[in-house]
């Protein structure tokens, strides 16, 4: 792993659906499990459990304080759900994001948040105030990092043409089953503009057992021992820039699945086997 890109990153939005996980003590021992295995980055958003999950995250700490200069963590803003008559909306407004990091710091407890994002494109922002809220942010020592989540490339410019410190990164989905970004010029402007990419639902959806995909993967796993896990993320390593998987499974067995595909290689045959057999056609 890298000063400033891990191989794996483990997601929290999904905390709610592992009671085992309910108590801070024992979400602390899984979060010195990961760290020890090498997986010291975790990724969380104001929005996941409605707030609880970094709330959770920030108990599991107090149990166990020496973890917090063991980890990194990732967090996001600017998605507001729909409440009573209110609308889903997105809130990229200067003062909405540094009341964000403030709140989550104290939420997550951790004295510096490493990789702060722009959760969704706000089409409303005033980029050159949130350019220079985040721009505050680094400079007090809040966050040492700043980046976005799901924005399409003349949309990360935009807040990169505002902003005196560099995006370092762009979390959006690729996988196997999302894989158009491959065809389009998006993998290409990621390079270009020198932001990482950092993959959540690296495994599809959970959809990766269905269809031609399923029968290849299969296949693969005859040949190679690997599951169809570990194979979806050597699948993704391949690709320029090696993107970040962000996993979503907080499962062991997934999480050691995934570490396995990191370690993985595949046949460039086999990894555009995987690709024509996700998208149904021949490769053109």
């Amino acid at each position: 792993m890298s000063d400033l890109y891990p191989d794996l990153i483990l997601g929290f939005m999904r905390l709610q659906d592992y009671p085992e996980l309910a108590r801070p003590e024992d979400l602390a021992r899984w979060i010195e499990t990961q760290i020890d295995q090498g997986c010291d980055t975790f990724d969380h958003a104001d929005i996941y459990g409605h707030g609880e999950c970094e709330k959770a995250f920030g108990d599991a700490l107090r149990t166990n304080p020496a973890l917090r200069n063991r980890l990194r963590v990732i967090t996001k803003t600017d998605i507001v759900h729909a409440s009573g008559d209110t609308v889903k909306h997105y809130r990229a407004e200067a003062d909405y994001v540094s009341a964000a990091i403030d709140k989550a710091l104290v939420n997550l407890n951790v004295e510096q948040i490493d990789t702060f994002l722009i959760h969704r494109p706000d089409p409303l922002m005033d980029a050159p105030s949130v350019g220079r809220a985040l721009e505050d942010a680094v400079k007090a020592g809040k966050v040492a990092r700043v980046g976005v989540s799901n924005f399409l490339p003349e949309q990360w410019r935009w807040l990169q043409a505002n902003l005196d410190i560099p995006l370092v990164c762009n979390q959006s989905e690729l996988s196997l089953r999302a894989n158009e970004a491959l065809s389009d010029g998006t993998m290409e402007a990621h390079l270009r503009d020198n932001l990482h990419w950092m993959a959540w639902s690296p495994l599809g959806g959970g959809a990766l057992g269905e269809g031609a995909l399923a029968k290849e993967l299969e296949r693969l796993t005859r040949e190679t021992g690997l599951t169809a896990t570990a194979l979806a993320i050597a699948w993704l390593r391949m690709i320029p820039g090696q993107p970040t998987p962000v996993l979503g499974s907080m499962r062991q067995e997934r999480i050691d699945q995934a570490r396995a595909g990191l370690a993985a290689t595949l046949p460039r045959t086999d990894w555009f086997a995987l690709l024509e057999a996700a998208r149904g056609v021949e490769v053109p």
